[in-house]
């Protein structure tokens, strides 16, 4: 299990967090949902350690996060998919996925065949660059990257942005393979509504850096979280 508690960040004299508890649990979907802004990729940089947190305490499977690097917690099985995708443009395709080698022993450094399960697309596209993928393409290319590490919880920030909908069913369903084959757990930040409704075992909702509501996914229809949601 994933655990923050009472998570402060700042950047500068700005404070982006304030005070944020969550748990992502094993074998379940937790969705952290707001409006743009709200701290959302803020708390999963805090988590992922691209920035540190100013206050409060993560935690993984028992051990605390707080003050190691993000490779660090690669190798403690935390896989990061970033907004935006950040893959390798000019490296193929395979060459990206190998990019998740980095925080395996030599001995695990192979690329497992789920991926290829997953999104096929991958597999006949291994040496292709990936900055000549459509942007659907490369969403599934950064998933597979995390996962050629092995990861125990999957990060994913706003994985359905700029994404045809046919490649957001394809991320859902594996997103949904994933929880129920492997029991890791998924942490997903996302503003897609129904993306969540659909998916998600557990929901946040964050405004203006604080938790304003918690709850299973069915209480994403009740007034009290529409209101946070609502533009």
């Amino acid at each position: 299990m994933l655990t923050v508690e009472k998570a402060n960040l700042h950047y500068g004299a700005a404070q982006a967090l304030r005070g944020v508890s969550i748990k992502a649990e094993m074998g379940k979907i937790t969705c952290v949902l707001g409006r743009n802004g709200v701290g959302k990729s803020s708390l999963l940089r805090a988590i992922t350690g691209q920035h540190p947190v100013s206050g409060g305490a993560i935690a993984f499977n028992g051990a605390t996060l707080n003050g190691l690097a993000p490779y660090s917690r690669a190798k403690l099985g935390i896989g990061y998919v970033p907004q935006g995708r950040e893959i390798f443009p000019l490296l193929t395709v395979k060459e990206n996925l190998e990019a998740g080698y980095a925080p395996l022993k030599r001995g695990d450094r192979t690329i497992p065949d789920d991926i290829f399960s997953l999104f096929p697309v991958l597999q006949s596209m291994l040496g292709r660059r990936g900055g000549d993928l459509s942007g659907g393409q490369q969403q599934q290319l950064a998933i597979g990257r995390a996962l050629v590490t092995r990861p125990k919880i999957l990060v994913l920030d706003e994985p359905t942005e700029g994404i045809q909908p046919s490649i957001i069913k394809d991320i859902g369903r594996a997103i949904k393979y994933l929880r129920d084959s492997t029991g890791m757990a998924i942490l997903l930040v996302e503003q897609y509504l129904d993306f969540c409704r659909e998916l998600a075992d557990h929901v946040y909702i964050m405004d203006r850096g604080e938790i304003v509501h918690e709850g299973p996914a069915e209480t994403l229809d009740t007034p009290e979280a529409r209101r946070h949601l609502t533009v």
